[in-house]
């Protein structure tokens, strides 16, 4: 990552304030892998998609202050919204999907469990998972980071994705594609199984919903490369990566 070191904070209510705070974890990794002194010049953000430039003013044995010099909008946020759902993975590969899917430009990402999940998931992880979100953010330079929610329901999954044009659902055993890819445009949710993929009743239940079944091609792809893919070729689509 180049240029001015990145740091979340919470709300900043500028120019009426500013003086901001930073603590927490994302001070520890300022003050102990970014190196940061006073007089750094360094960059806030606090997801409303500006970015704050802003100069170390004082640093503290917990936190430090930060004088903000300048507000402008960040201009690598995509235009187009994407909603990627995945099936929790087993291990680390749902932190992947999250990092990868972040600098896709996913702007949420909702995590579940379904029929054939056998992935375990609780409130820590979710935590870990919103985590790895902001730090993918910050590298690829991004003004807002995705949140990363969790739906114990799969039903719940599907419905959250209602109000988006394109309801894309990558299923292995369908037989063609009901919807080209890319010819489509505005909003998009995507949806991605588990390891163990879905079954023919979930399958059923995103019709039901309005989803259109995908076919990634004859090759069966892991959860988390089909989760990776499919996020990439809606965000080309989207012209996000022209």
């Amino acid at each position: 990552m180049s240029g001015r070191k990145r740091f979340f904070v919470r709300e900043i209510d500028y120019p009426d304030v500013s003086e901001v705070v930073l603590d927490g974890e994302e001070f520890i990794h300022a003050k102990t892998v970014q190196r940061v002194e006073e007089g750094t010049e360094i960059i806030l953000l606090d997801g409303s998609g500006k970015e704050y430039s802003a100069i170390v003013a004082k640093i503290f044995k917990h936190s430090l202050i930060a004088h903000i010099t300048g507000a402008e909008d960040g201009w690598r946020e995509p235009s187009a919204e994407i909603y990627l759902l995945c099936g929790a993975l087993k291990g680390d590969k749902t932190e992947l999907v999250v990092q990868k899917a972040t600098e896709l430009g996913a702007g949420r990402i909702g995590v579940f469990s379904s029929e054939y999940c056998s992935a375990f998931i609780n409130s820590n992880k979710i935590e870990r998972l919103n985590k790895v979100a902001r730090e993918a953010a910050k590298q690829c330079m991004r003004s807002r980071a995705p949140e990363v929610v969790y739906f114990d329901k799969f039903a719940d999954a599907l419905n959250s994705a209602k109000d988006y044009k394109n309801k894309l659902f990558a299923c292995e055993f369908a037989k063609q594609s009901q919807t080209d890819i890319i010819g489509i445009n505005g909003s998009a949710a995507l949806a991605v199984g588990s390891e163990g993929g879905f079954s023919e009743k979930e399958f059923a239940l995103s019709q039901e919903l309005g989803f259109s079944g995908i076919t990634l091609g004859k090759r069966i792809l892991r959860a988390e490369t089909a989760a990776v893919a499919l996020t990439a070729l809606v965000s080309y689509a989207l012209g996000e990566l022209k």
